[in-house]
């Protein structure tokens, strides 16, 4: 075993609209400023790994445009997932464990604003029974919503105060979208008003990691990685309890979460309901700080935000604001796929 770090982290401004930027427009800066933060340049990276959808972008192998924007040539090593960045890292993880690479690049990106997100994630959904009906990922959520009120786990009150803490804290954030005293606005699909889900914008961001000294070598406070694992639920959403989160649990047992406690928690939690299932599933309580970065309810840019709950949690131990921290990534309707993540600054692994 391998002691990996992620030692950089870098995003965007996140926008409601990029009309004047293409992907590559959008990646370059944040691609720059992570390296440079490490003071690699690209020919240096043992490994680079990306993660993007081709739905979003409306067109087939939209990435290689990206992949043109960070440097091909002279050749290098390279893959790419259609998935949330954070699986991307997850693969570049494995190649720094198995000694293919002492130093991996991870990116991803997401432009929502062309299209009608809510409609383009349907194609997520079982094509054959769920699909043809065209439910919506907003409409989805509040049946999740709606069955852990039934539940009694919570009630909009208790939505209506996780919504405002993320944008509170997301004041602090100067990448955020959403900041402040957004109002909790109408409901959108009951029992979700507009201040219950994310919003719709474009964004990119980036990581560097990098194994042993070499990590210890490019930053002052690595944020290692003790574990990482992620897991799916079953693709019907009839046969699922919406109320919890299985795969997300044994995600964080084989990623050693439940171990020791942590001090923080970044979750990919896009509508506030998720949150109440994902604290339940981390079995994390009030002395845990969640999402101070304002999460995705302060920007969600689709293939992105996963992966910058990573590099927020990482960026925290960075900083030596946090010893131990889980990041936490989904996708799919409903919580369907997570990646739990714990990361640890030296002294707690010391």
């Amino acid at each position: 075993m391998r002691d990996v770090a992620i030692v950089a982290f870098a995003q965007s401004p996140h926008r409601r609209r990029t009309d004047e930027l293409s992907e590559v427009d959008l990646l370059m800066p944040v691609l720059h400023e992570v390296l440079g933060a490490t003071g690699l340049k690209a020919n240096e990276i043992g490994f680079t790994c990306s993660g993007s959808a081709d739905y979003l972008a409306g067109r087939a192998f939209s990435f290689t445009m990206a992949l043109d924007g960070v440097g091909a040539h002279p050749p290098i090593s390279e893959s790419h997932v259609e998935m949330d960045g954070a699986w991307a890292l997850y693969e570049a993880w494995v190649k720094i464990m198995t000694g293919e690479a002492d130093t991996a690049l991870v990116y991803s990106y997401g432009k929502s604003s062309p299209g009608e997100v809510r409609d383009v994630l349907t194609r997520q959904l079982d094509p054959y029974y769920l699909a043809p009906l065209w439910p919506d990922s907003v409409s989805l959520a509040a049946l999740q919503a709606q069955a852990l009120i039934d539940a009694g786990d919570t009630d909009e009150a208790a939505l209506a105060s996780i919504a405002a803490r993320s944008r509170s804290d997301a004041t602090a954030n100067p990448y955020a979208q959403l900041t402040g005293d957004v109002p909790a606005g109408d409901h959108l699909v009951h029992p979700l008003r507009t201040g219950d889900c994310p919003p719709i914008g474009d964004g990119a961001a980036a990581v560097v990691l990098a194994a042993g000294d070499t990590a210890r070598a490019l930053c002052a406070r690595p944020a290692w990685i003790r574990g990482i694992d992620h897991r799916i639920e079953a693709h019907s959403l009839g046969v699922r309890d919406l109320t919890d989160s299985p795969s997300t649990r044994l995600a964080a047992q084989h990623a050693g979460a439940f171990e020791r406690p942590v001090d923080t928690a970044e979750l990919h939690a896009p509508f506030t309901s998720q949150e109440v299932i994902l604290r339940k599933a981390l079995e994390l309580g009030d002395d845990t700080r969640i999402n101070p970065s304002g999460g995705a309810l302060a920007a969600n840019p689709i293939m992105a935000a996963g992966l910058i709950r990573l590099g927020e949690a990482a960026a925290r131990i960075h900083r030596g604001e946090s010893d131990r921290a889980i990041a936490h990534a989904t996708s799919g309707p409903c919580l369907q796929q997570n990646l739990v993540a714990v990361l640890e600054g030296e002294s707690a692994h010391a």
